[in-house]
């Protein structure tokens, strides 16, 4: 083995993102979430579900 196949950098993979089925957009930020497109209702991202969720729970 010679050092520049050793120290060679990967090729960039594709992101997971772009795998699989559309997915809905966030209704607060749009960016995508993990519920495809099909998916009825308000879909949220996993941050913004996060907020939600802790906006809710302190509400009182």
């Amino acid at each position: 083995m010679d050092d520049a196949s050793y120290c060679a950098t990967p090729a960039p993979t594709a992101a997971e993102a772009a795998a699989g089925p559309p997915f809905a957009e966030c209704v607060l930020c749009r960016e995508p979430t993990e519920h495809p497109e099909s998916t009825r209702g308000a879909t949220l991202c996993p941050v913004c579900a996060w907020q939600e969720a802790g906006r809710s729970a302190c509400s009182g």
